[in-house]
């Protein structure tokens, strides 16, 4: 049997001229190399059989050039046929199905009802719905109700050309229509940044050193998602929280972003979303406190700053 070795260390024409496709001038010399090389040998005892039915194989014969068109044409033809045939014929295997497994009727489903979920009261979660509170929230908003299940009829398969053919064209449709889809709307708009310093409370209860910087991008929904970034704050665990929130003029009106807490380091970069415009407001503050479970700002002013 054939190794590896013997394929390694055989002439490089060994396999060429058991096959028939050495030239003839090397013929000769590769005859007298073949009388004193076991490899070559080998290789020859191995595929001479196979190189025999090649040299014996009729001459390549070239297609008609409208071979391919014709096969076309004919392939068409008996799709057209078929489609024909089956659009005649009673819809037997539905009417089967359909008895065995009766359609429920379809339901109409209601839109989801959207409601304003107040502060979370535990835990601080990555990003908050913003709610305008010109004073402390009212009652809980009540929880979504479930939408119904739907139930789906089984689904029965034709074997009719046409309707695969039509089931594709939608298929292609969707897909060249998500593929259309503006990048634009896929983008966020101009950032906002809103640089934070300490304030007087805060140098006095010792948050002298705290920074921050905020910065604003709406997306494409119309909401904004806020990144904030803090240093030298004191990690509280869970008996204060961090608030960020949106300031109007003479504190008339006020926002709140999200709540945070931050690791023992006291710096931290925290993700957040506002459906209100940073601009409608004059400016933003963080303040530190026990959790607020009423929505009204309170707590002491450590950051605070104007949009740029």
């Amino acid at each position: 049997m054939l190794t590896k070795r013997d394929i390694e260390l055989a002439h490089p024409d060994a396999f060429d001229f058991a096959f028939g496709n050495l030239p003839e001038v090397k013929q000769a010399e590769f005859t007298r190399h073949l009388s004193s090389c076991p490899h070559c040998q080998k290789v020859l005892d191995e595929y001479s059989d196979i190189g025999r039915i090649i040299k014996n194989l009729p001459p390549h014969v070239e297609p008609p050039a409208d071979l391919e068109d014709r096969t076309v044409a004919a392939m068409v033809a008996a799709l057209a046929e078929q489609r024909t045939t089956t659009d005649r014929r009673p819809d037997t295997e539905d009417q089967v199905v359909t008895r065995l497994y009766p359609r429920p009727e379809r339901q109409q489903l209601s839109e989801p009802e959207t409601r304003v979920q107040p502060i979370p009261q535990f835990q601080p979660p990555a990003g908050d719905e913003t709610e305008l509170r010109p004073s402390p929230a009212g009652p809980s908003a009540a929880a979504e109700p479930q939408a119904p299940p739907v139930v789906k009829p089984l689904p029965v398969w034709r074997r009719s050309g046409g309707r695969l053919a039509a089931i594709a064209a939608v298929a292609a449709a969707i897909i060249t229509a998500a593929i259309a889809i503006p990048l634009s709307l896929l983008g966020s708009g101009p950032a906002t940044v809103i640089p934070l310093s300490a304030t007087t409370a805060a140098k006095v209860s010792g948050f002298g050193a705290a920074t921050g910087q905020a910065t604003a991008r709406q997306d494409a929904s119309g909401s904004w998602d806020i990144t904030l970034t803090v240093q030298h704050l004191r990690n509280f665990e869970d008996a204060k929280w961090y608030q960020c929130w949106y300031v109007s003029t003479q504190r008339g009106q006020v926002a709140s972003a999200g709540t945070f807490l931050v690791p023992d380091n006291g710096s931290g970069t925290f993700s957040m979303t506002s459906a209100v415009d940073p601009h409608d407001f004059s400016a933003m503050e963080i303040t530190v406190g026990p959790p607020n479970k009423d929505g009204a700002l309170a707590g002491t002013v450590i950051l605070s700053g104007q949009p740029l």
